[in-house]
């Protein structure tokens, strides 16, 4: 007997990220949508028949997000960015009772990057100075990107020093990341470049697939691939 596919609530179907996601699921066997929700819907009544709930939408969703998922004890993928420190906080405390996924970028290969990042920066010592430059389409709201602020939380915490970032906003470029180790005579650069949202929806179904039926906890996309 085959196991049921994943059943996921896409919150934010309507915007960049939640159109890719459903296109992915269409070719997939063992995930399907059972909901969407978008700006102005109602989540509560859309979370009743799903095992996890996939979140491309606003920060300012969070917290009716969470409060749900609490009352329905449900998974939770989270992909938006820009949360405030009191989202966030709420993001934590959710997750004392429901497991959540939390990822500033769903990537493989940025996950990758955030591992090398901080290899580099024990490796290097501080000879070299790291900085940070992005850039991503200039309709993206927050800057610096979640991407880059986790790239500065890992190597603040190596450092113990504020890291310079730089962002741009240009065209309709999907996501560029470059940690930057500037040193005596030499320098080193680890760069990602997305092609496609394609990656990012991949990394968040893989993300759902792997979240449901998992203990509560707060739980970031490294932990999903294992790194």
């Amino acid at each position: 007997m085959k196991n049921s596919p994943v059943r996921v609530l896409l919150i934010g179907a309507a915007g960049r990220m939640g159109k890719t996601v459903r296109e992915l699921v269409q070719n997939a066997p063992d995930i399907q949508i059972v909901a969407e929700c978008d700006l102005g819907d109602s989540i509560e009544p859309a979370m009743q028949d799903c095992d996890v709930a996939i979140d491309f939408s606003q920060a300012d969703s969070i917290d009716e997000i969470c409060r749900t998922a609490l009352q329905q004890g449900k998974s939770l993928v989270i992909g938006t960015t820009g949360h405030s420190e009191q989202q966030r906080k709420t993001i934590v405390e959710t997750a004392h009772s429901v497991p959540i996924v939390l990822a500033s970028n769903f990537s493989v290969g940025v996950n990758v990057l955030f591992w090398l990042t901080q290899k580099a920066a024990e490796l290097l010592g501080s000879d070299f100075n790291p900085e940070i430059v992005e850039t991503h389409h200039k309709m993206k709201k927050d800057a610096p990107s979640g991407t880059a602020k986790t790239l500065a939380e890992i190597l603040k915490a190596v450092r113990k020093s504020e890291i310079r970032i730089q962002s741009i906003r240009e065209g309709d470029v999907v996501g560029e990341h470059t940690v930057i180790f500037g040193g005596p005579g030499e320098r080193l650069e680890l760069t990602h470049r997305a092609a496609n949202r394609g990656i990012f929806a991949l990394g968040a179904l893989r993300a759902a697939k792997w979240i449901v039926h998992k203990p509560p906890g707060l739980y970031s996309m490294q932990n999903v691939l294992g790194l």
